[in-house]
């Protein structure tokens, strides 16, 4: 790295020039501000999603695909973004970033089309992946090694919490307007945070990094989309249909290839052979799996609350704000409890929790009590908060200090991917239970009945016999669709104790193993050029 940007790592930061850099505390804000702007854009627009279909007649695929398109380009286009800042500098990549997510922000208040709107969306995911990996790669090369764990803590805190603060404030401004206020949000964050880049945060690159994986890129790009669209296409389809079940396979075919590509090459876009490290792997994995229930529980919820309980957006918004009181305290109590046990039990324990959370929300029902809701809504957060901090710690510190990049960006990586398939599967789910249970009454007119399988909001919209079965059919997806997150977090449970059954209790205690363990190029080593080159 430059000298005008030089790790804190092995001590105080300085800039180029010798004078003292930012403190800590200052680049933490403006970091964890940017990544809550573009975190809570992710979750933000769920709660205006009912208003959003009644406006633009979207249907049920299309919401999905409105709140997925911005997932399935952030996290498409995470990795190259990053090595393109990594080259050409973090902070005008970040800067570029919030302007491109403010400006479709912008953009999308104009449009009343749910295709337009869509695309719209993967523009704002464009921004965010420019935005994205410089924010926990200058937490982990800023901060000494003894002070990591917490400012990472704090991260993930803000990656976690801002969903349900975007979640909150837009419920807030649909108390006076419509969906669009949630883009209005967009625009405010983005702004703030450009303005704090520019003034608190210094330019860091690396010019002499390896030409991009251009080839890497596109191949990685192909995948993901084959993979999101099938599934979010599939209630449409038919999970069995040739169509849907050829699209899954050529998803996960052209990610295979790009895998085969990436160990060819000198210098991957990410080299596969990263996870071989297990905790390396158990962290990636574990964040992966925990976004696909966090994200896709969001997604489902937001509609239940509103469209069956009845809820104006800020109700709504305010209905799943104990998940955020259970959350936060959790995720800042982590770092004790990880130094004191290591990182394998309030990990695996957060993960029960979080299966737990999904089992207890599966069985509401069209006229459960709040309280069902509460007690659900607790275990999902205080697992959550007790599993993300140990996962996102272990990516990070798994590797050398020459990796730290490639650490961060697969965390995000981890993150958007997990947050678009959630989205995906677990909308399918709830789609495909909505359709095949929906029981209209006979001699509907034509558009009626269009608008009563396209969306519940379409069948309330009918009203009458109509939204009473329609409410119905939304339910028995709902259960589906929260058992198939639980089952999630199992797998996450079995997957996270298998890799760390092999590890240390040394390696799984903060500081305790040596960077690179498993695997991964050290310093130093006879892998140390393989190291260097990234």
């Amino acid at each position: 790295m430059r000298s005008e940007a030089r790790s804190g790592v092995d001590g105080p930061a300085t800039t180029g020039d010798g004078a003292p850099a930012m403190r800590h505390g200052v680049v933490l804000f403006i970091t964890c501000l940017a990544l809550g702007a573009v975190v809570s854009a992710m979750a933000s627009l769920n709660v205006a999603l009912p208003d959003l279909a009644r406006e633009t007649h979207a249907t049920q695929t299309q919401l999905s695909w409105v709140v997925d398109a911005y997932s399935l380009a952030f996290a498409s286009l995470l990795l190259p973004a990053g090595a393109l800042g990594d080259r050409f500098g973090r902070r005008l990549l970040l800067i570029i970033g919030l302007v491109v997510f403010a400006a479709g922000s912008v953009l999308a208040l104009f449009t009343k089309n749910p295709d337009q709107l869509i695309a719209l969306r993967a523009l704002l995911g464009v921004g965010a992946a420019m935005v994205m990996p410089a924010t926990l790669s200058t937490i982990t090369s800023t901060f000494p090694r003894e002070q990591r764990t917490r400012a990472v803590s704090v991260w993930t805190a803000v990656a976690a919490a801002s969903a349900v603060v975007g979640v909150l404030c837009t419920g807030l401004l649909l108390q006076e307007w419509s969906w669009r206020s949630a883009f209005v949000l967009n625009v405010v964050l983005a702004v703030v945070a450009a303005i704090g880049t520019v003034v608190f945060v210094p330019e860091s690159a690396e010019p002499n990094q390896p030409r991009l994986d251009a080839v890497g890129a596109v191949i990685a790009v192909l995948g993901l989309l084959a993979l999101v669209y099938s599934v979010i296409e599939a209630p449409t389809k038919g999970w069995a249909d040739p169509l849907t079940l050829g699209g899954i396979a050529l998803g996960l075919l052209v990610l295979a290839a790009f895998t085969v590509w990436e160990l060819r090459r000198e210098h991957p876009l990410l080299d596969p052979r990263l996870f071989r490290n297990r905790r390396f792997a158990a962290g990636s994995v574990s964040v992966m799996l925990q976004f696909v229930v966090f994200f896709g529980f969001i997604f489902v919820m937001m509609q239940y609350m509103q469209l069956v309980r009845g809820d104006d957006p800020l109700d709504a918004a305010l209905g799943v704000l104990p998940m955020a009181v259970a959350l936060v305290p959790a995720t800042r109590l982590t770092p004790r409890l990880v130094a004191k046990v290591g990182v394998r039990r309030p990990w695996l324990i957060g993960l029960v929790l979080v299966a737990v959370g999904m089992a207890v929300l599966s069985r509401l029902g069209t006229d459960s009590s709040y309280w069902l809701i509460v007690a659900g809504l607790l275990p999902l957060g205080a697992g959550t908060g007790l599993a993300m901090t140990p996962a996102t710690t272990e990516i990070t510190d798994a590797l050398p200090r020459a990796l730290q990049n490639v650490g961060s960006a697969m965390n995000d990586l981890s993150r958007e991917l997990g947050g678009a398939l959630g989205i995906a599967i677990l909308g399918s789910v709830l789609s495909a239970g909505y359709r095949n249970n929906l029981d209209l009454p006979a001699g509907l007119p034509p558009k009626a009945e269009g608008a009563a399988h396209a969306s519940l909001a379409g069948a309330e919209a009918v009203g009458g016999p109509v939204a009473h079965s329609a409410r119905s059919a939304f339910m028995d997806g709902l259960h589906w669709a929260f058992s198939t997150g639980g089952g999630v977090a199992l797998l996450a449970v079995v997957t996270v104790a298998l890799l760390l059954r092999g590890s240390s209790k040394a390696e799984l205690v903060p500081g305790g193993a040596a960077e690179g363990d498993g695997g991964v190029p050290q310093p130093g080593s006879a892998r140390e050029e393989f190291a260097d080159r990234r």
